[in-house]
């Protein structure tokens, strides 16, 4: 287009030459019969009778090339003739009128008419040049993707190559000046989760393993005391055998309860949450159990937490016992509010966990040497409950430091407004006609049945009075 525009230019500007070669001749009335050229333009003199008085050398004794004249006053017209009286092809026609004292002269020039791509050399040019910009560009495309592609495609085959037996290995992080950044990024990220993959699986692997062993313990002691009965049946106290068999199997029963626990758990299943005061739920958990330890009190009322109840008296239940085992006389309870947190803090007197050791005994069936000694029918996982409890509510569960004994440190958020919250202490039935109380025994079963640990006792006696 630019040499189009360029020829045609080119063309007027000789129409425009010619024309001022030719009026000095008319004027002064020396105008030859036949006029010089230099290029294609055709030119033509017509007299005012429309005469042909001087032509170029193409158009000798040819009739006028044209007819029009400028309209409106104007001294000059152009238009396209295809093709002009005496020439062949199209061409663009200008009329130009010179005044003369006979009359109105007019001159016309033609020149040919340039197509809007100016020449067949300009458009092979053109053509030639975009496909040579146009390789240029694919090739600098196919190379840049393909550098970007080769680090993605080691991802993909070392990611391919990764499985449950082989999870430490990593993909290659790309060199940033030699790939895109993002696919850097897409690297690292990668090598991120398989991080969080790898130790999640090999917590999932001690679980495994520590569960096995656990359970393999009281079947392999029960299947003992079985074996050893009935190698001798005459001289085997069964009563004696059945106690022991039974107590393997509530040490079963107390493993495969904390096992579903923790499922549910890590399975997220939802809480029952309601407002609570967190000080009277203590006191009632305290009501009911025998204690082996001297319990000290230091509750304060009117603290309120949006909570599962039986999830926290779980927590409370899992940190007593936990206390009653290490404890050497005396075990503190407290709860009270701090700064819109609500604080649940149980502690002994024993000889308390070591500081290294505060995190790990969290840990599901993780138990310290002393812990060992002492806690022989624990299951290792009352801890790790607790704790998960207390992340589900949105809480804490840490061990402090204290002057003597293990400090567990349990923090709630706290109800809005909770000094101005009617609250409730452990289930109780509404208020109304033909409504009581709950009784004691009913109470406990309902506390104690998120785990599992309602006796057959207490399981008739609430068979018997469905009315509850």
């Amino acid at each position: 287009m630019y040499v189009g525009g360029k020829e045609s230019d080119n063309a007027l500007q000789r129409g425009l030459s010619a024309w001022g070669d030719v009026e000095p001749l008319i004027q002064q009335e020396r105008l030859p019969p036949v006029l010089p050229h230099e290029h294609d333009e055709v030119i033509q003199v017509l007299d005012p009778l429309d005469k042909v008085a001087a032509a170029s050398s193409q158009l000798i004794g040819a009739p006028p090339m044209a007819t029009f004249h400028p309209m409106n006053g104007k001294l000059s017209g152009t238009r396209i003739l295809c093709p002009p009286a005496g020439l062949a092809g199209c061409s663009t026609v200008t009329s130009i009128n010179v005044d003369q004292p006979d009359g109105i002269w007019s001159i016309y020039v033609a020149t040919p008419t340039v197509p809007w791509y100016g020449n067949t050399t300009a458009v092979l040019l053109a053509i030639g040049t975009s496909l040579l910009m146009t390789a240029a560009v694919t090739a600098w495309v196919f190379r840049d993707i393909s550098k970007a592609v080769e680090p993605v495609s080691a991802i993909q085959r070392q990611l391919a190559d990764i499985t449950a037996t082989h999870l430490e290995r990593r993909v290659p992080v790309p060199d940033a000046y030699k790939t895109y950044e993002e696919v850097t990024v897409l690297a690292e990220t990668v090598n991120d989760t398989l991080d969080r993959l790898e130790a999640a699986y090999e917590r999932l692997r001690r679980f495994t393993s520590d569960a096995s062993h656990d359970l393999r313990s009281p079947i392999t002691a029960m299947r003992l005391h079985l074996d050893e009965a009935l190698a001798y049946p005459k001289d085997a106290d069964w009563s004696q055998v059945a106690t022991k068999v039974m107590a393997g199997v509530d040490r079963l029963q107390a493993i495969v309860t904390d096992l579903l626990a923790l499922a549910r758990l890590d399975a997220g299943a939802p809480l029952n949450g309601e407002p609570t005061d967190l000080g009277v739920l203590a006191a009632a958990e305290l009501d009911q159990r025998t204690h082996g330890a001297t319990i000290v009190r230091r509750l304060e009322d009117g603290v309120c937490v949006d909570c599962d109840r039986l999830r926290i008296s779980r927590v409370l239940v899992n940190l007593l016992d936990n206390a009653e085992r290490h404890a050497t006389s005396r075990i503190t309870v407290t709860v009270r509010a701090e700064d819109g947190t609500a604080v649940l803090e149980v502690l002994d007197d024993g000889d308390g966990v070591a500081t290294a050791d505060r995190e790990r005994v969290f840990e599901r069936f993780t138990r310290l040497d002393a812990a060992r000694d002492r806690d022989s029918g624990g299951t290792g996982l009352g801890l790790a409950i607790a704790r998960e409890i207390a992340h589900a509510h949105g809480g804490t569960l840490t061990i402090e430091d204290s002057e003597r004994g293990a400090r567990f440190v349990l923090r709630l958020p706290q109800c809005p407004g909770a000094r101005e919250t009617s609250l409730q202490t452990v289930p109780t039935p509404a208020d109304g006609p033909n409504r009581h109380p709950w009784p004691d025994w009913l109470r406990r079963a309902v506390i104690m049945n998120d785990r599992g640990q309602i006796s057959k006792g207490v399981a008739s006696q609430a068979r018997q009075q469905s009315r509850w």
